[in-house]
């Protein structure tokens, strides 16, 4: 039996068409970004996180030359703002991407599969949709409304 997925989601040509808190997200991920530790790969990628409290929290991917030790700008935020706020939700994750040496021709940077699982475990462990926004330096945005829209075949607690 076939079957089909269809993954909802909304595309803003840039930062222009988001409203007042998606900007102040794509703002704070990119200046996150701009601090990136990514001597190896000059792939920057910055992150920003709101928190159901109103609080926006920023953080930026970290290299490390033995390359499995490094992790992305969306776990190291995400992390952070776990241990720091475990019983805040998170309502809303903004990620902007992308070579240091920016083009206009950049597309959107989606999150790697180990930050889509990552994702998926805090939304789970909330039960409630988290928004996410993916950019890179050119300002086109995606947002999809629930990370499993990224990742539908998700892997949670329900499978141990």
């Amino acid at each position: 039996m076939k079957k089909d997925i269809q993954i909802s989601y909304e595309q803003f040509k840039n930062s222009t068409e988001l409203n007042d808190i998606e900007k102040r997200l794509f703002e704070r991920a990119k200046q996150a970004r701009e601090n990136a530790y990514a001597p190896y790969s000059n792939f920057l990628v910055g992150c920003a996180v709101l928190l159901e409290n109103g609080e926006i929290f920023s953080g930026n991917n970290q290299e490390n030359a033995a390359y499995p030790s490094g992790l992305c700008a969306e776990r190291t935020t995400l992390f952070w703002v776990a241990a720091n706020f475990p019983n805040e939700k998170v309502k809303k994750i903004f990620v902007v991407g992308g070579p240091k040496a920016v083009s206009p021709e950049d597309p959107p940077i989606p999150p790697c599969g180990a930050c889509r699982q990552s994702l998926i475990e805090y939304e789970t462990k909330q039960n409630e949709n988290i928004d996410l926004y993916f950019s890179s330096m050119n300002e086109e945005v995606v947002k999809v409304h629930s990370i499993k829209d990224l990742l539908p075949f998700y892997f949670d607690a329900t499978f141990l």
